[in-house]
């Protein structure tokens, strides 16, 4: 695949706002990578003893880099700071302080995962940066929420799938009652994606009545309440009607069916994919006649041996014979993909997911384009994801000797 170049200007619908970054690692930076794709002009601020190594951010030093290259650019980092600009800024000196309050004077949003406490001790709270700048929109990601008892303590992706009951789900599919983080940072993505909507949420109010705020988006309970949605299940009603969980979901035969040659994932869903389904499969006048499956309150009831018998029907043919026979019904099939599948998927491929650059210090690397379609304003990929303090001087130029 050739490599793309950068574009030249933001193009998203962000275009003209200016987001100063104090998040780090994976959840608010997840969150403002997303903005910056939108056009947002995100200033990464980087502390020189706030990581290993030589500071920074300390995503920086995650994973395996390319030998002969510039240290402090490991993998992860590469996926969720593109866009940005990175200035290294010593908050506690000075100079560092005058700095950061330009800088504040020039920003629609801060952002910030610093724990609270440690934002009032540098002087940053938001009163402090009100006072700075009135109608900052000023975005805290906490692990917990301010008026709880878990509030200002440390929280990182394992802890808060521990403590949200992501880490109860694996158990009550199974049978294994020991509870098991889910493998993906799944706390930290959510909690991101949560922050990315609250910044345009606030920056819409804003826009309507020229006030700025104070938005806390707290892990603990952006992940619980993604959780819920399903798995609160019949415990919504008090008293409740039955159990926790979600039972289609945390079925153990709900899974990629295997097949002649691979796995599919299969879904039917109304009461006509189902007979056709099971009329592909050779099953048609046993599930007609079967009272547990006759309609959808009933095969909810039965959905595990449902699935087990998805699970025997799949068997009986190749990935391929199932999408053949399958799509052209509607009925919901996919071929599985594993993690090596999915440079070379067709669908993918034909979007252009994946696209290659040449970073100038880095060489040849890959990231994944922003998935959201603006039809007017499309998000694009514009400035490689920053080496340590790279636009400091360029950021403080810009600046000049405003305040």
């Amino acid at each position: 695949m050739t490599a793309k170049t950068m574009g030249k200007a933001p193009t998203g619908p962000l275009t003209g706002i200016r987001i100063l970054d104090l998040t780090s690692v994976v959840n608010g930076a997840y969150g403002t990578q997303i903005l910056a794709d939108q056009g947002a002009d995100v200033i990464k601020l980087e502390d020189p003893g706030s990581g290993r190594g030589d500071g920074g951010d300390i995503m920086r030093w995650a994973g395996h880099q390319p030998e002969g290259t510039p240290r402090g650019m490991g993998p992860i980092f590469l996926t969720i700071n593109r866009n940005k600009r990175s200035i290294l800024l010593d908050m506690k000196s000075p100079a560092g302080k005058r700095a950061l309050h330009k800088l504040i004077r020039s920003s629609d949003v801060l952002a910030s995962s610093v724990r609270y406490e440690g934002m009032k001790r540098l002087g940053l709270s938001y009163e402090d940066v009100a006072a700075i700048k009135p109608d900052i929109i000023f975005v805290h990601a906490a692990g917990y929420g301010s008026d709880g008892p878990y509030a200002g303590e440390p929280a990182y992706d394992d802890l808060i799938q521990s403590a949200s009951g992501a880490s109860d789900i694996l158990g009550r599919t199974d049978g294994d009652p020991t509870p098991r983080i889910l493998p993906t940072l799944m706390a930290d993505k959510v909690s991101g994606l949560f922050l990315s909507q609250a910044v345009t949420a606030a920056l819409l109010h804003k826009a309507r009545t020229g006030e700025g705020q104070f938005v806390e988006v707290p892990m603990f309970e952006c992940v619980t309440s993604f959780l819920m949605v399903e798995h609160l299940y019949d415990h919504t009603f008090q008293p409740p009607t039955g159990q926790w969980g979600y039972q289609r979901v945390i079925n153990p035969n709900r899974k990629p069916y295997k097949t002649k040659d691979g796995y599919i994932g299969l879904l039917p869903y109304t009461d006509k994919q189902w007979d056709q389904f099971f009329q592909a499969a050779g099953y048609g006048d046993l599930i007609k006649s079967d009272p547990r499956f006759a309609d959808y309150a009933t095969r909810a009831k039965h959905i595990q041996d449902l699935y087990g018998m998805i699970e025997q029907a799949a068997a009986t043919k190749t990935t391929q014979e199932w999408l053949d026979i399958l799509k052209p019904l509607s009925i919901p099939v996919v071929k599985t993909n594993r993690l090596d599948d999915l440079p070379d998927d067709p669908h993918l491929s034909a979007v252009g997911f994946f696209e290659n650059y040449d970073h100038p210090d880095m060489g040849a690397y890959r990231l994944m384009k922003p998935p959201v379609k603006f039809a007017r304003t499309p998000s694009n990929i514009r400035r490689h994801p920053p080496k340590l303090g790279e636009h400091t001087d360029e950021v403080l130029a810009e600046l000049g000797d405003e305040g």
